[in-house]
């Protein structure tokens, strides 16, 4: 334990439960904790905590301080497509639906509203980190850089023309130029992002491969993501995707695999093998029937897995808590077990987990010291969350993003009581209603 000193902490929390997910189970009760400098330096004992002087002492009464959520996959300007194409198979959805309205609508203006929508959003449901995989990425850099969020940016590449790069070589050479302006940038890391197996083809995962070789850059891939996807990999190319990327040598332990909603042994192996983290979107692959990722099979593989939204026009929302109940509720059906992802393992995957995967755990993702003070405070004093036997276990199941009070990003507060301290919620509510009716007015005409 630090010993006093004659700096004074920046700022003391005294919540009635402190969860640090690392050691993994544990809730410590009337303990403190101290910031400075943007960064963890104590946890003690409240009377402990107490002897060290600090310019601002915050009593959180009846609530449950815990790393920031961080939602490991989602699109976050899709959020203005929220709605647009709902009840759809996920290849209807995407080919008839999503790829022509980003055709016809994403520039630059769009991102920027979206993705100021997206992290509004996020903020007020406790996420203090996203992964974003969307187009015009150096505008999601500036709006991250600007609203005090941390993020990885990952780099869509694909073999047709998107919003922003013509081809995939020019979404190459974008992801590097922003990589080198990014990499001292304190909350931001670049990554790259193949769409998805069937949408690139070998030459281009070769370029990516060495890539991220150079750079020791994350790549952030959609795979396995439906049976048609198994199935037409299997016809075209005689082995599975992931497979196919294992031959290629992009598996490794910066390799995010999202969805994995098909899975067999040889699949569990190659991620075991590589040390690859597995990205669970369990309400998109839900409202998308894509199919169930098999959570509980791969944790006992020893597979790291974190939780994702994917992206608001198919899920509907931004709500990793809510994804994470539906996660650990899900893990329990596809195993048949009751004891699958008990609450604990879930908020693990939403936080520690997800740091991990995206190559951050050494900065985030829980409440250690050294690290940086990535906080959410939980208000479980309410009616629905009486009585309180575990606090975790009344966090996951019986608690709603509603209850989200506070949030800190490196130390620097982000919402209070609820409410929005770097943002105009207003405005980034009028602009999207805007973009909602011009969206609208064309898809109606």
């Amino acid at each position: 334990m630090p010993q006093p000193s004659d700096t004074p902490l920046d700022l003391l929390l005294l919540p009635t439960w402190l969860v640090p997910v690392e050691p993994a189970g544990v809730v410590l009760r009337e303990h403190g904790l101290g910031i400075r400098d943007g960064r963890i330096v104590l946890i003690a004992p409240e009377a402990e905590a107490l002897k060290y002087g600090a310019n601002e002492i915050r009593h959180l009464q009846g609530m449950l301080l815990a790393p920031g959520l961080i939602n490991a996959h989602g699109h976050a300007a899709m959020t203005l497509f929220r709605g647009l194409a709902d009840d759809l198979s996920l290849q209807r959805w995407l080919r008839e639906h999503i790829w022509p309205a980003e055709s016809r609508w994403v520039d630059e203006d769009f991102v920027r509203c979206g993705t100021e929508l997206a992290i509004a959003e996020q903020l007020k449901s406790g996420v203090t980190c996203f992964s974003d995989m969307y187009f015009h990425p150096k505008v999601i850099s500036e709006l991250v850089h600007r609203h005090g969020v941390r993020a990885q940016i990952t780099i869509p590449v694909l073999d047709f023309p998107v919003p922003g790069a013509r081809d995939a070589d020019q979404a190459l050479r974008t992801g590097v130029a922003l990589f080198d302006d990014l990499k001292h940038h304190p909350r931001i890391s670049i990554a790259f992002g193949p769409h998805a197996p069937y949408s690139i083809t070998d030459d281009k995962l070769e370029a990516i491969r060495i890539l991220v070789a150079e750079m020791d850059a994350g790549i952030h891939m959609h795979i396995h993501e439906t049976a048609q996807e198994v199935q037409e990999a299997l016809r075209k190319h005689g082995e599975r995707p992931l497979a196919r990327l294992a031959r290629l040598q992009l598996l490794g332990p910066r390799f995010q695999a999202v969805h994995m909603t098909q899975v067999d042994e040889s699949d569990i192996a190659l991620l075991t093998e590589h040390n690859c983290s597995v990205i669970h979107c369990p309400e998109s692959n839900l409202k998308l029937a894509s199919g169930f990722c098999p959570i509980e099979r791969l944790w006992e593989a020893g597979i790291n897995v974190a939780v994702g939204t994917d992206g608001a026009a198919s899920n509907n929302d931004l709500d990793v808590l809510g994804e994470t109940r539906t996660a650990a509720l899900l893990a329990k059906a596809v195993a048949g077990s009751a004891t699958a992802l008990d609450a604990h393992r879930a908020l693990r995957m939403a936080t520690l987990n997800g740091a991990r995967a995206l190559g951050i755990d050494d900065q985030t993702g829980s409440l250690e010291i050294g690290k940086f003070a990535d906080l959410v405070a939980f208000d479980l004093s309410g009616l629905s969350q009486q009585p309180i036997y575990d606090p975790v276990s009344q966090l996951i199941y019986s608690t709603g993003r509603d209850t989200v009070q506070h949030v800190w990003v490196g130390g620097k507060q982000l919402l209070e009581k609820g409410q929005l301290l770097r943002m105009d919620e207003q405005r980034i509510i009028t602009e999207a209603c805007r973009w909602g009716e011009r969206i609208a007015s064309t898809n109606n005409g």
